[in-house]
This record gives structure tokens, C-alpha cells and sequence, in this order.
């Protein structure tokens, strides 16, 4: 069975009736803030791509994507895992000028994830990209980038707390920042998971960069595809979840590669052979503008926001028996 945390005397603030209307609010409400945080325009985006193209993102280069043959065509689809190096293509090819950009939402399904209160094998984000200056490439940019999300994300908490006052959810506003090389340093007899909780817990809200890299000690704080962030230039949004006692993963995000890291990249993880894949020929051959972008768990997003101590109370998914058992024994409703 999948690993399930229940939190002692849980239970939910709202009914599923609220739950309903309030991730119906949550969404509407936080894309308003996100579009004027980040001068975004939303735009549609494939469930699937031809597996042959590079554009399905390899997250850590070992899950295997879902995968069906087109009748018509003999093509071999692949369902998006995300849509990290899409985003970057649709930017050219609908000529989005510099410091604007797209969203959209970003429907997955990740077969081979291990599932747990905060992991499901459906992924929903908000997928963004924007244009930017090649000057911009710099981890200020980034912060920027990080604050700006937290904030959407605190005042769209703050409206729903007016709709519905008895959400138990308090966030702070102040991101603290910290590479995972110094995570290391700070607390080298942890595992990096382990790390997390521990900052979090003094600091509750964080941006945790540089994320891929190679540490000190020779392993990695976590995976990362090398041909869309940059691994100098990265990070993820955490957020302290009071409730399941934890650091709670929110966005994936980074400055995008130029051709330079691209490169560089691709020769650390062993997959040079990448470069002759249609998206990477056309970034090596400078046909793609500099960008940032990420994904914003929308479930996730709700969890959060609701109170709610598993995934599962905010989404549709597929679970195990004995996770639905003991989820029904705990007053957790499964949806």
C-alpha cells in the first residue's frame, strides 16, 4: 500500500460540498494573481507528444512515461509528464515578446510514483513560462520570481480565509532562500528530504536552489532533468505543512539553460545523444529564446490551503485498498 500519514484528531474544515466550491475559488483566484505577477497570458497545451520529439520532460530520467501508438499515423505518443521544454517552444512559435509569457493547465500521469499523502500518479499544475533577457540569467532574477508566486499564493489564502474563517491555515510571506549545498553543510548527517523538514520548521516559508548539482559529498539533493533548468539557476517554493509536520513541496522552477549549459549539462548526466533531438538542435542552434518558467501543484496548492492532511481530498486519483480503508477508518474522504 502507499504510505499514509494520519494526523492525530484530523478532521476536515470543510465539507466535500465547500471542498468543492473552494477549490473552484482557490483556482480562479490564484490565476488572477499569478497572471499580474508574472505578466502571463494563458494558452492551451497537449495532454500527449510524439515521444520521438525530446519535448516530454524526463523528470529524473528513470520513470516511464504512459505511452500509445496513433492509428492513423504509427506515431508513439507519450502522456506529458510535464511540459517544461513544450512551454519554451510555444513561446517562439507564437512570438511572445521579452518579459511576457504563457500559463497553462498541465494535466499528467506519472505511473511509476511512489504515493503517499502528498504524491498521487495524476499531476495537475499550472505550467508558466516567460521571455526574459539573457542579462536576467542570475539567481536575483529567480528570487524575484519565487516571491512573487508566494505572494500570489498568501493572498489568495487570505481571500479564501474571508469566504470560509475556519480554515486552521496560517503561511508566512517571507522567503527564506538557501542552496542545497548549504542544507548540506548545515545539516550533513541528514538525509536531503530530512534536511527540508528541519529548515522548514525554523523557517516555514523557503526557496531551496541550485537543485540537480552534484554536492560536496557526491551525491544529489534531488533529480533533475538536465535540459530544461539550468542547475545553477533553480529551485523549488516549500511551504511548513503544520498539519502532516513536513516541508511541503509547492513549485518546481528555474531559469531555463542557455546552449552552454545545455551542453555541459547533458555531458554530467551521460545523455549527449539528446543534443540531436529536434528541441535540443533547436536550442543548441539559438532558435529558442531565454526563458524562465515552472509548475505550481494545484492540488497540491489546495491541500495546502485547505487543511486537508491527503492529496486524495482534493483530487480524483487511483489508490490501493488498504489505503482507501485506512483513509476511511481516519475520516479522510477519498475522492
Amino acid at each position: 500500500m502507499s504510505h499514509v500519514i494520519v494526523p492525530a484528531g484530523y478532521r476536515s474544515s470543510l465539507s466535500l460540498y465547500e471542498t468543492q466550491e473552494a477549490i473552484d475559488l482557490i483556482k480562479s483566484t490564484f490565476e488572477g494573481y499569478l497572471c499580474s505577477a508574472l505578466n502571463l497570458k494563458r494558452v492551451s497545451a497537449p495532454l500527449f507528444v510524439d515521444g520521438a520529439s525530446g519535448l516530454n520532460d524526463d523528470l529524473n530520467g528513470v520513470e516511464r512515461p504512459v505511452s500509445f501508438t496513433v492509428k492513423e499515423t504509427g506515431t508513439q505518443a507519450q502522456v506529458v509528464h510535464s511540459l517544461a521544454k513544450w512551454k519554451r517552444m510555444a513561446l517562439a512559435e507564437y512570438g511572445f515578446p521579452l518579459g511576457e509569457g504563457l500559463y497553462t493547465d498541465m494535466n499528467a500521469i506519472r505511473r511509476d510514483e511512489d504515493l503517499d499523502n502528498l504524491h498521487s500518479i495524476y499531476v495537475d499544475q499550472w505550467d508558466w513560462e516567460k521571455v526574459i533577457y539573457e542579462k536576467d540569467r542570475t539567481l536575483e532574477t529567480l528570487k524575484d520570481a519565487m516571491r512573487r508566486i508566494v505572494t500570489a499564493i498568501c493572498c489568495t489564502l487570505d481571500f479564501l480565509k474571508w469566504k470560509y474563517p475556519q480554515l486552521p491555515v496560517d503561511l508566512c510571506r517571507d522567503v527564506t532562500f538557501i542552496t542545497t549545498q548549504e542544507l548540506e553543510d548545515m545539516y550533513p548527517d541528514l538525509t536531503p528530504k530530512e534536511r527540508e523538514n528541519a529548515f522548514l520548521k525554523l523557517h516555514r516559508t523557503a526557496g531551496i536552489l541550485q537543485i540537480g548539482k552534484t554536492l560536496k559529498s557526491g551525491t544529489r539533493h534531488d533529480g533533475r532533468a538536465p535540459d530544461y533548468d539550468d542547475w545553477e539557476l533553480n529551485g523549488d517554493i516549500m511551504f511548513y505543512n503544520s498539519l502532516l509536520d513536513c516541508a511541503f513541496e509547492i513549485s518546481s522552477m528555474g531559469v531555463r539553460v542557455s546552449p552552454e549549459s545545455l551542453r555541459r549539462q547533458l555531458k554530467l548526466a551521460g545523455c549527449e545523444e539528446r543534443a540531436e533531438l529536434p528541441f535540443h538542435k533547436a536550442l543548441l542552434d539559438g532558435r529558442l529564446p531565454f526563458t524562465m518558467g515552472g509548475g505550481i501543484g494545484q492540488s497540491r496548492m489546495c491541500m495546502l490551503l485547505l487543511g486537508k492532511a491527503h492529496i486524495g481530498e482534493v483530487q480524483s486519483s487511483f489508490w490501493d485498498e488498504e489505503t482507501k480503508a485506512v483513509c476511511r477508518k481516519a475520516g479522510i474522504t477519498l475522492l
